[in-house]
């Protein structure tokens, strides 16, 4: 055992890339994409020609209810990572790619 206490036992750590503020806003976006249908939701909008679908039609893709459907959009929605347009009585949802982007960097 060494008893030398100036002697420590590991260089110190790089400096992180990420500030608490950021960690905290990653952590609450990272509980959102923890909901499989929500991560099913921002892949079906991010396939498609136009990175967009109608609220409609992810129902019947995903096999949940409307109600459900609409609750995780909201999420999705509350969270920043889509935008909504409204047209005549529909809603399409479009993806935020700068959002994405920041997810996307954060775990590089």
């Amino acid at each position: 055992m060494n008893s030398n206490p100036s002697i420590t036992c590991c260089p110190p750590l790089l400096e992180g890339r990420l500030t608490s503020s950021d960690a905290n806003y990653l952590a609450t976006i990272f509980r959102v994409l923890g909901e499989p249908a929500r991560l099913q939701i921002l892949s079906l909008i991010a396939a498609q020609p136009s990175k967009e679908v109608c609220a409609c039609e992810l129902v019947e893709t995903l096999g949940l209810a409307q109600p459900t459907v609409s609750h995780h959009l909201k999420v999705l929605y509350e969270a920043n990572l889509l935008t909504k347009e409204r047209r005549g009585t529909w809603i399409y949802y479009q993806l935020l790619p700068e959002k994405l982007a920041i997810l996307r960097d954060a775990l590089a």
